[in-house]
């Protein structure tokens, strides 16, 4: 009779651990995997090139002007007041507007033609999104200039009328008692320059939402209509939660358009170099249309100042950029559905 032996060790860890498996990846996958991580590091050299290379050229403007860069408004480099201040808040404020007409605007549209429209009208209205976000942006401020200007200011002196107590949209030097008082202190304006990035990057924004909503999976889709949720019901608990990486991903990549934009603001806006304020008051200023102003005929200490404000726009960019894939990686899609 064969007798039962107690298993060794050796087979005892050979049945506990789990087979290690190993699977060749073959040349193919090599080659495509070197060719992604070469894309990677050459994304990243530009970057870094360009950086460089602006700070090289920003380095003695910085030198001299120090800390003060960021605090004076005037731009003089020959007499060595020079900063951006003044630029750097119209900057932020033009994008700010443009952010708050084109979010809502596109996730309108991408809701709409992601789940409201017919299957040969969305076809249609795809491409003319994509087609909107190729036209170039001297076309947008030859718009804005010579046809959205004047089709706003009743909205602006509206504004400034029942709106002045806010102190954003004061308007200083304007009667809103005399329905003749000129309609230049609302013109090359915050607010206009706005509008017209705004509808810049709508479309740019409406897109990322699009492809987002449509790829709401469709069980919950069906999930939320079988639990008695009305059409709107299943976007709000389903889509829009699904969606909100890529809303806040498509939002702040308009916001990063908005930010750099140079020939439709400068063709709009009044430039001055004081800190404006009021949106709805002639005169602001952007460091991209102040780049722009002042290439030609600078010297060569005002063009390191020039690329001294061109950094700061760079490094500001960069921020804009990191906080969103920071927030889109917080809040990833399809993770809070409630459906």
């Amino acid at each position: 009779m064969p007798s039962l032996r107690k298993p060794t060790a050796a087979v005892e860890l050979a049945v506990d651990s789990p087979r290690r498996l190993y699977a060749d990846p073959g040349l193919s996958d090599r080659v495509f995997r070197a060719v992604l991580r070469s894309g990677g590091g050459l994304v990243l050299l530009v970057m870094l090139l360009v950086g460089g290379f602006l700070l090289y050229r920003a380095w003695l403007a910085l030198d001299r002007a120090g800390w003060s860069f960021l605090t004076t408004s005037q731009w003089a480099p020959d007499t060595g007041k020079f900063g951006i201040a003044a630029v750097l808040v119209g900057t932020l404020l033009i994008a700010t507007v443009a952010v708050c007409v084109a979010v809502p605007l596109a996730v309108g549209a991408a809701l709409y033609i992601s789940e409201y429209a017919p299957v040969r009208l969305r076809r249609t209205l795809v491409s003319v999104v994509d087609l909107m976000a190729a036209v170039p942006s001297v076309v947008y401020g030859l718009w804005g200039v010579f046809f959205l200007q004047d089709k706003v200011l009743p909205t602006a002196r509206w504004m400034a009328t029942y709106l002045g107590w806010i102190p954003v949209f004061d308007v200083r030097g304007a009667d809103p008692d005399d329905p003749l008082a000129p309609a230049s202190v609302y013109t090359s304006s915050t607010f206009i320059a706005g509008l017209v990035v705004g509808m810049m990057i709508a479309p740019i924004v409406c897109s990322i939402m699009r492809e987002v909503f449509s790829q709401a999976p469709a069980g919950e889709r069906e999930g939320a209509y079988a639990l008695g949720a009305t059409r709107w019901g299943m976007i709000r608990s389903v889509v829009l939660p699904f969606g909100r990486g890529g809303m806040i991903g498509g939002t702040m990549l308009g916001l990063g358009r908005a930010l750099g934009e140079t020939i439709a603001v400068y063709m709009i806006i009044s430039l001055t170099f004081d800190i404006q304020w009021h949106v709805l008051q002639s005169g602001t200023s952007s460091v991209s249309s102040l780049i722009a102003l002042r290439y030609g005929e600078a010297s060569g200490f005002g063009m390191s100042a020039l690329m001294a404000a061109g950094f700061a726009l760079f490094v500001l960019t960069l921020i804009v950029n990191f906080a969103a894939s920071s927030i889109v990686a917080r809040s990833r899609s399809g993770a809070s559905s409630e459906a």
